[in-house]
């Protein structure tokens, strides 16, 4: 199940950003899915969906990069760029 560890990380990380700045929900997110990462954009679409459901994230948008450069150091990784939120 790398996805969902993947997925678990990601969620983790969104939450503790939110926290530190007070945010009332994420708006939206970008993320970088390493080659190696086993998901396509519609895989982590479902995914991000099912993790989000009742957290701040929920409903947030997404904005989902794909690379396929196998010998990148983070090819096996899920990769928040950037969050957006309402505080």
């Amino acid at each position: 199940m790398h996805e969902a560890t993947l997925m678990e990380n990601l969620m983790q990380r969104i939450a503790e950003i939110a926290e530190a700045e007070q945010a009332r929900r994420v708006v939206g997110i970008s993320v970088w899915l390493g080659a190696l990462s086993h998901l396509s954009t519609e895989h982590f679409l479902e995914h991000f969906e099912r993790a989000s459901d009742g957290t701040i994230a929920e409903g947030a948008r997404l904005d989902v990069m794909v690379s396929d450069d196998l010998d990148d150091a983070d090819a096996q990784d899920v990769v928040l760029k950037s969050i957006e939120l309402e505080t």
